[in-house]
């Protein structure tokens, strides 16, 4: 989502082109001959120039001019003039928060941005990216970019009133760290929180490096993007001269770069090659009248002074058809107008400085792999494909927080508990206390934690405690409004499917066979316990009979079994 259109208007993002002067066109003119090609063109650079970034990107885009007109490659017999115009409304766009949202598994989370163009439609977007992976922005607090600590302090209080604790800050570096400060005073930096930040943290880590550790206190375990850059000759030939035009800038003796200030670069150069291509091609840089406008000829504004630039479609042709290897790599639009193979870095802000633990590109995803080495394989965007490197979160741990509390302003659920007096082993109440406990508690507990957002409930009792009551009444009464649900082991019959959904069976009895307990003491002699007397009977008749058979059998033919009849009773009972 990151580069979504943003690639497109990277012209737009950093230079407004307003071709002012062409041959015989501009009183400023300086025309030598009567070829097409101009001796100068004026590009006008508008951006907000009073911020650290805007100096930054000042000096960038200086510097460029300054290359350009010297690289007789280009535009040989044309310079490039800047003209800087100050920019209040500072436009840029948003980071790559869906990707990490949905990787760690959250469902909702609160955005926090500044209540302009910049940051209602950054969000607005991040919206829409959300809502196609079953997520949502369950909280918007705006701020305006004036915004004092005061007023910083009140919106962070309702953001900690609320239940999800994923927090995405879109803002400015004019006053981004000042939220994150607040954030740390109001105890929103601790374990459970989770910051993400769009990519104006990393530019003022960047232009602020070194920073001390009074400084990065506030953003410890902060998730922040950075514009990834691969490594090349040339980016380090670009950060060896940057410290050479900045030297005695700022305190720290030289003004720090981030990769904004590298596009601006590549910009400018972009730029220069598609006005070579442009005026090699024979083609003029021309304005006309708009027939509209002249009919508004003494109004106050003046629109009737407004020229249209007639060939600002073919140099935007050209624009897109440049290709060629800047400070930020290969710089080339596909097709649908958009950079190809943009990617970011994932940076984790830890200590005095910063850990990078993954990237992420159109092409792979999250990966812990430099984009540029999965180009070459086939296009990756599972699940399982999706890796990060572990990440130190506030609070300093690296477990990963659940991303929601219960919230303090929201609506409880009404969940009946039935008062039993029999089979309090599954649901029973704590005596003297609103508590329950039991195996069905247990259950419910365990099930809302695996919950990937809050739910606010409390339990309430049902029943007098001298009687069971009725379940299929508790039921009920959950059609009524009375509960919201039900917690306890209530028997799932077809009446009751009829009036309420039921979760699935986690006890399930099967057949069984249903005998009462007697209580009884244990000793030595409890073996005799089963002998009643009709049993002793039975045993002595049964013995009895069994001796006569025996001898019955055996008394013609064994002389054991014959004698006196006193001899053969002892023989029939032995």
């Amino acid at each position: 989502m990151a580069f979504q259109r943003a690639s497109a208007t990277m012209i737009a993002v950093w230079i407004v082109v307003l071709m002012v002067l062409s041959k015989g066109l501009s009183s400023s003119g300086v025309v030598s001959d009567n070829s097409t090609i101009p001796a100068f063109v004026n590009i006008g650079v508008l951006y907000s120039f009073n911020t650290s970034v805007g100096r930054m990107v000042k000096t960038a885009v200086q510097a460029a001019v300054d290359d350009v007109n010297f690289d007789q490659s280009i535009l040989a017999s044309t310079k490039l003039k800047a003209s800087l115009q100050e920019d209040t409304k500072y436009r840029g766009f948003l980071s790559i928060a869906e990707d990490f949202v949905n990787y760690f598994g959250w469902r909702e989370v609160i955005a926090v941005y500044g209540d302009d163009d910049h940051g209602r439609n950054g969000i607005g977007a991040l919206g829409d990216k959300l809502a196609e992976r079953r997520c949502k922005i369950s909280f918007k607090a705006p701020m305006t970019p004036e915004t004092t600590r005061e007023e910083i302090t009140d919106v962070l209080v309702q953001v900690a009133l609320a239940e999800s604790r994923v927090i995405v800050l879109h803002t400015s570096t004019a006053w981004g760290p000042k939220v994150l400060s607040v954030a740390k005073s109001l105890g929103m930096m601790e374990n459970g929180y989770v910051w993400i930040t769009t990519t104006f943290l990393s530019t003022w880590l960047d232009i602020g490096s070194p920073l001390s550790s009074d400084a990065t206190d506030d953003m410890q375990g902060v998730i922040t993007l950075r514009m990834y850059i691969p490594d090349s000759e040339r980016k380090r030939w670009f950060f060896s001269r940057w410290k050479n035009l900045t030297t005695g800038k700022t305190a720290n003796g030289s003004q720090g770069l981030s990769t904004y200030g590298i596009f601006a670069y590549d910009t400018v150069y972009a730029l220069a090659h598609a006005l070579d291509a442009f005026f090699k091609q024979g083609n003029q840089i021309t304005f006309s009248r708009d027939p509209k406008l002249s009919q508004l000829r003494g109004d106050n504004m003046h629109l009737d002074a407004v020229k249209i630039f007639n060939e600002g479609k073919l140099l935007r042709k050209y624009i897109y058809e440049v290709n060629m290897t800047g400070v930020s790599g290969l710089f080339k639009y596909t097709s649908d107008g958009n950079l190809v193979n943009p990617a970011y870095e994932i940076i984790n802000v830890i200590g005095t400085g910063t850990r990078r633990v993954g990237y992420w590109s159109n092409y792979t995803g999250l990966s812990i792999v430099p984009p540029e080495a999965l180009y070459s394989k086939p296009p990756n965007r599972s699940s399982a494909s999706q890796k990060l490197l572990p990440v130190l979160w506030p609070g300093e741990t690296t477990h990963r927080p659940r991303g929601w509390v219960f919230p303090n302003n929201g609506r409880m659920l009404k969940i009946g508990v039935p008062k039993r007096v029999s089979y309090r082993e599954f649901v029973s109440q704590v005596q003297g206390t609103d508590m329950f406990k039991g195996f069905c508690i247990d259950v419910f507990l365990s099930a809302v934690n695996l919950l990937p957002y809050a739910v606010p409930y409390k339990f309430v009792s049902y029943g007098d405690g001298d009687s069971n009551p009725s379940n299929t009444e508790l039921v009920r009464l959950i059609t009524a409004g009375v509960f919201d649900a039900a917690v306890g082991d209530i028997t799932i019959t077809t009446e009751r499917t009829k009036m309420v959904d039921f979760t699935q069976p986690y006890i399930e009895s099967g057949l069984v066979v249903v005998a009462s307990v007697k209580k009884t003491d244990s000793n030595a002699w409890a073996f005799l316990t089963p002998f009643t007397p009709m049993m002793w009977t039975v045993t002595a008749v049964f013995f009895l009979l069994v001796g006569a058979v025996v001898w019955i059998l055996e008394h013609r033919l064994n002389d054991d079994f014959r004698g006196p009849p006193k001899q053969q009773m002892v023989t029939i009972l032995w």
